[in-house]
């Protein structure tokens, strides 16, 4: 299943105005992005590293849980962002890891919403809907790895 087909069973089972995927690179430690709603505000292979709240990058990437906020606050306390992400209309946020069946984590999926637009259901059916897209993530993981390589070789 490719990332569109994510967005779209995303849209239509929980609700988003943004959404994005971000694939863990943890050789470099950063969160590329593999797909976006907004290509303009968020191009894909855009890179995010410092911009990234360390206790998120711990909750979503390391310890694999969902990290949800439900209000503008939470999402100015975590994203660097958060100006755009108002913009955008945009004040409550679930992010939700993408792990393979190995147990590794490939990235995350990121929905953002009108304040107060999601709660604990929602995340639940986000971290569910993440299992779809383990096997795009895991290509394009896989080829940004070998890209390293033959670059460092």
């Amino acid at each position: 299943m490719n990332l569109s087909t994510v967005e779209e069973r995303i849209r239509r089972e929980i609700g988003v105005r943004l959404f994005t995927v971000l694939a863990w690179l943890p050789g470099r430690r950063v969160l590329h992005r593999a797909h976006t709603s907004h290509p303009e505000q968020y191009p894909v292979g855009g890179e995010k590293s410092v911009e990234v709240a360390a206790d998120w990058l711990d909750r979503c990437i390391r310890q694999q849980k969902p990290f949800f906020g439900p209000d503008a606050e939470s999402v100015r306390q975590v994203f660097a962002d958060h100006a755009l992400i108002a913009e955008l209309g945009c004040g409550s946020v679930i992010n939700v890891p993408v792990v393979a069946d190995d147990g590794t984590t490939l990235g995350t999926l990121a929905l953002l919403d009108a304040e107060h637009a999601y709660g604990p259901a929602q995340v639940d059916r986000a971290a569910e809907l993440a299992e779809l897209a383990v096997p795009a993530l895991a290509e394009l993981v896989q080829r940004l790895d070998n890209i390293k390589e033959e670059s460092n070789s």
